[in-house]
């Protein structure tokens, strides 16, 4: 089968990692083809559009798509503040009910958090993220503003029945996060949620944390997670938390899934654009090589996913433990002849 993919290589480091990704998948002996969208900052400097209904179309009869990286140079005013991240990626996941949001975490030696290995799942397209809310009286002393959390049983449910499916997988424990002790409404939906759902899964262990507390577990011992399930802003926050603590986020990768595969799923690198690196062979790729074996595990190439996965735990060692100055492609390479030689073992 050749797989349909869309790349949306975006600005910044965005081409260069989507370029290495591209790389390993061919070296795994996958059969795809790539169409370039021309989409960020870059596109929207051009011609002032974001992401036009026609492509929002086109990106629909495709597989899955891989993005890179999107967003000005730090500090530039020429792109509104959160232009990008409601009309191009927030869109693109409203769009194509991308309503899980996955982002596995396997820390190496060395990190703050070595050995720990789990995974949070994040709602994905509700909460604060849905943008109710407005302003009365702007740029008045009297102004005020409301930003509300809008939660439904429907999106919470799928959500966490999800995150018990993949601890079924795993090691059979999911640990709840929120902050339910203020949150009443919302907390409360998820709290009576989860607990319900857990019911169709009597082998699996569960645990409730507060947002707070789960931050300080995060950095005393990741290790006593398997499973996270939280909702939107909660997840945002605590996965790059994560991140900071299992490598740092050059080795975050992020699925953003369409489970019932309606329509394309999405899967980038948590990384943004760093222009100040762009082109000079200091990106690390391996957070857009992980992203691109969720999409290909997400595809049903789960042995070919693996085996990227692998490869890329067994480099971000190498890098975590040796004073290796090697360039964005040369990783790219070294991992690609690690899944080459895998491919030819078998």
């Amino acid at each position: 089968m050749t797989f349909k993919i869309a790349t949306i290589e975006g600005d910044g480091i965005g081409e260069e990692v989507v370029k290495e990704a591209l790389k390993v998948i061919t070296a795994a002996g996958v059969d795809f083809q790539a169409t370039k969208f021309n989409l960020g900052a870059e596109r929207y400097l051009k011609d002032g559009k974001v992401l036009p209904e026609n492509e929002l179309d086109a990106l629909r009869k495709f597989d899955a798509i891989m993005l890179g990286a999107v967003g000005p140079p730090i500090g530039s005013t020429d792109v509104p503040a959160g232009l990008l991240e409601r009309g191009l990626l927030l869109k693109l996941r409203f769009s194509l009910d991308l309503y899980i949001n996955l982002r596995p975490f396997i820390a190496p030696k060395g990190s703050v958090q070595e050995d720990a290995d789990f995974a949070v799942v994040r709602e994905n397209t509700e909460g604060t993220y849905a943008g109710e809310g407005g302003l009365l009286r702007q740029n008045t002393p009297f102004e005020v503003a409301t930003q509300g959390s809008v939660n439904t049983r429907f999106g919470v449910e799928r959500c966490v029945r999800f995150a018990f499916q993949l601890a079924m997988k795993r090691r059979k424990h999911l640990t709840l996060v929120h902050k339910t002790n203020v949150l009443t409404f919302s907390g409360g939906l998820w709290q009576r949620t989860f607990d319900e759902v857990s019911k169709e899964f009597p082998e699996v262990k569960t645990a409730y944390n507060h947002i707070d507390a789960a931050c300080i577990y995060m950095v005393e011992k990741a290790t006593a997670y398997d499973v996270i399930v939280t909702d939107n802003l909660f997840g945002d926050i605590l996965t790059d938390l994560a991140g900071a603590v299992t490598g740092g986020i050059g080795l975050a990768a992020s699925a953003n899934l369409n489970p019932e595969k309606t329509g394309p799923s999405l899967f980038e690198p948590v990384h943004g654009a760093a222009h100040d690196i762009k082109g000079t062979g200091k990106a690390n790729p391996l957070a857009a090589i992980k992203s691109a074996a969720l999409m290909l595990d997400h595809l049903g190439e789960e042995t070919i996913a693996q085996t990227i996965t692998d490869a890329v735990t067994v480099e971000s060692q190498i890098l975590a433990t040796k004073d290796l100055a090697l360039t964005t492609s040369e990783i790219g390479d070294r991992v690609a002849e690690r899944v080459a030689n895998a491919n030819n073992s078998n």
